[in-house]
């Protein structure tokens, strides 16, 4: 009977932004009514959208989402 042998391997990760697909994706939200601006890919359409609703509402708060991408490679290899 052999016994089982184990390789354990650490090794130091890296976490950057990832810079091969799209850039940041912002949407923002009502904090009173909780009706939402959509997705976009610039922060301008949201941002109007906002304005916009407060006008028409009266509803002044908001929450502003961005969603980065991130990649982890490990340390000292090239970036993809």
């Amino acid at each position: 009977m052999t016994a089982a042998k184990s390789v354990w391997r650490f090794a130091d990760w890296t976490l950057s932004v990832d810079t091969s697909g799209s850039g940041p994706i912002y949407a923002q939200e009502c904090m009173t009514c909780g009706d939402e601006s959509g997705a976009a890919d610039e922060s301008e359409g949201p941002d109007v959208w906002c304005l916009r609703h407060a006008g028409r509402t009266g509803h002044t708060g908001f929450r502003c989402v961005v969603t980065t991408f991130f990649r982890a490679s490990l340390a000292g290899e090239s970036r993809w």
